[in-house]
């Protein structure tokens, strides 16, 4: 499992590294922010901000941490997730299969750059993904409030 995870996290940072804007849509249904801080930082920013609107904090996870316990080196790594059954329940009204990428992950990464990334799935793309009919509403809502918890962890 920790094999898995940490592939997945080698492919996250591969695929949006050659980017330099402060938000990156990527192909595979994920949005990238460049951030100004270092990865401890940015997490501890992005925590603080979604403390501030009520939305609750179930784990963070340093992945980067978790490596290095068994011997592997990972760049700074940490992974928050968060959610509010305010916010998210309506998505799995719409359809409940959203379920599956509830609650809401961040991934805050620094590159081989040393560039700090905060990563979020794109409320779009689980639109696609789950085919998501007649919630457009409910999805500009999530989207609006995805980037403005990235904004405020990631820019002075």
């Amino acid at each position: 499992m920790k094999k898995v995870i940490l592939s997945l996290c080698a492919m996250l940072l591969i695929s949006f590294t050659a980017h330099a804007s402060n938000q990156v849509p990527i192909d595979n249904g994920l949005i990238s922010m460049k951030s100004h801080y270092d990865v401890t930082t940015t997490a501890d920013r992005l925590v603080d901000a979604l403390k501030e609107k009520g939305m609750t904090t179930f784990a963070r996870i340093k992945h980067s941490e978790a490596a290095g316990n068994v011997g592997i080196t990972l760049r700074p790594t940490e992974l928050v997730l968060f959610g509010n059954p305010k916010v998210g329940s309506p998505l799995m009204v719409c359809q409940q299969s959203a379920a599956i990428d509830l609650p809401q992950k961040a991934l805050i990464s620094e590159d081989e750059h040393g560039l700090v990334w905060l990563t979020y799935n794109d409320p779009n793309y689980l639109k696609a993904r789950h085919n998501i009919m007649g919630c457009d509403e409910v999805i500009g809502k999530i989207s609006k409030a995805l980037n403005m918890f990235a904004t405020k962890a990631t820019q002075p």
